[in-house]
């Protein structure tokens, strides 16, 4: 199985409502060697603000993320989609990618009309790189370089780990430089942490996951919060009866005992006050697991001796009952969200049926004046309302009138915000007033760059509130 390490630049960091910019990846073979790369950019979408935060870092200017030589958003997600099929089967990596580049993946597909999981169906897999170099920092301490912030933390940013470890990170923040970055340091990791690496890629796998965790009655499970290594000796309580990658696990460190004479209500309350006793495990999210045997002295210093584990264990099989007891009230106290009223936060409402798949293989194969006539037969009203944006953006001409008029209003409501503020997006009133909060300090070519983003947010303001 190949890697596909990918990276992506956005309009902001708002992992629902903003867009990707430029994606580059980087297909290796398990040694690493390179195999291919694919690099593209995009337009900025017309119903999307562009964060002056973002622009700040990446240097990017408005000039080029209007820019009519770059292919649209809808085709770009097109080519990538098509480049990372050809490739195959591989595990999907990234820096951090797991909460913020996967997450914007997977917005833009199913933005576009695609299924939006393509990082971990039709056998691909998952992993995410900077959670690797966590790991081999703790449990090898002398295998990576760890950078202090400015306040004298440990930082594990790319652009402060990488160079720290020899790789030359002058292009910081391109999406390509990003990926040739992170594979400088999972060839680091590879050579110095060789288990760490074994244990990445072992447990990319879901049904590697499954089995370990099934098959091993105690085992690590390392997590790290705000770059602080946390690591649990835990049991495998259940799996979840609806999603086949959701595992339960319980902290052993837990007084088993205490929790069991608690009643009901006190229990319910204690499970939801940290230290949370069941923990939530992804099996398709690369968690990283060890073997009790396998790990290191001054990670067990801080886990519960042998013989208070082979206490625990012994307990649990003296109280079969408690265990569906504790699940019962645990399930019994998670929080329902209500569906959002908002196209993007509606994504995990449920899969794309395999006809509507079809339908919508059939829209991308048409010509534009087809299109919407075949979205028409699509069932699922995520993807007709999103199917309805997506032609505007591309071909507005090829609407009826009271379609596009809809569209043109819906845009110009979004931009310029409700007027009570609380949109979940950034609008571009907001927009402008960050911009001009960056201009009273901004010097030189930041200063040019904000001024002209200023401009162009003052004409857009204009431009739609005319309309």
């Amino acid at each position: 199985m190949s890697f596909i390490f990918y990276d992506t630049e956005t309009t902001g960091t708002n992992k629902q409502f903003d867009q990707i910019l430029q994606f580059a990846a980087v297909q290796t073979d398990a040694d690493l060697s390179e195999i291919d790369r694919f690099e593209i950019r995009s337009r900025l979408q017309s119903h999307v603000a562009p964060s002056p935060g973002a622009m700040r870092v990446t240097g990017v200017g408005i000039g080029q993320l209007t820019n009519g030589a770059h292919p649209s958003h809808y085709e770009m997600v097109r080519s990538l989609r098509g480049k990372m099929l050809e490739w195959g089967t591989g595990v999907f990596a990234g820096y951090n990618s797991m909460d913020f580049d996967e997450p914007l993946l997977r917005q833009a597909l199913y933005q576009t009309l695609h299924s939006p999981y393509l990082t971990n169906t039709n056998k691909n897999c998952r992993a995410d790189v900077m959670a690797l170099v966590q790991s081999a920092a703790y449990l090898e301490t002398d295998a990576v370089v760890v950078p202090q912030s400015q306040d004298g933390k440990p930082s594990f940013k790319l652009d402060a780990v990488a160079p720290a470890n020899g790789f030359n990170h002058a292009n910081a923040h391109d999406a390509l430089a990003d990926v040739e970055a992170t594979i400088h340091l999972c060839r680091l990791v590879r050579d110095r942490c060789p288990d760490c690496w074994s244990a990445f890629s072992r447990f990319a796998q879901k049904a590697a996951v499954l089995d370990f965790i099934s098959e091993e009655r105690v085992f690590l499970v390392l997590a790290h919060y705000f770059n602080k290594p946390c690591p649990y000796a835990v049991t495998l309580i259940r799996m979840d009866e609806k999603q086949s990658a959701l595992a339960y696990v319980l902290d052993l460190a837990a007084d088993l005992p205490a929790l069991a004479a608690l009643n009901d209500e006190k229990l319910a309350a204690k499970l939801k006050r940290s230290p949370k006793p069941v923990r939530k495990l992804k099996a398709n999210a690369a968690p990283f697991l060890m073997c009790m045997d396998d790990v290191p002295d001054h990670v067990r210093q801080r886990l519960p001796s042998d013989k208070i584990l082979e206490r625990q264990v012994a307990w649990l099989d003296s109280n079969p009952e408690f265990l569906d007891r504790l699940m019962t009230i645990y399930l019994d106290g998670q929080e329902a969200y209500p569906v959002s009223e908002h196209l993007e936060q509606q994504i995990y409402e449920g899969f794309l049926s395999k006809a509507d798949e079809a339908v919508l293989d059939e829209f991308h194969a048409a010509p534009w004046k087809e299109r919407l006539q075949i979205l028409e037969r699509v069932s699922d009203p995520r993807y007709k309302a999103l199917g309805h944006r997506l032609i505007y953006s591309e071909q507005p001409n090829v609407l009826p009138t009271e379609i596009r008029d809809v569209q043109a209003a819906q845009i110009a409501s979004r931009l310029l915000g409700s007027e009570l503020g609380g949109d979940p997006w950034l609008t571009l009133p907001k927009a402008l007033e960050q911009t001009n909060d960056f201009l009273k300090s901004a010097q030189g070519e930041e200063h040019v760059l904000l001024s002209e983003l200023a401009a162009y947010i003052s004409n857009r303001i204009d431009q739609l509130a005319s309309c």
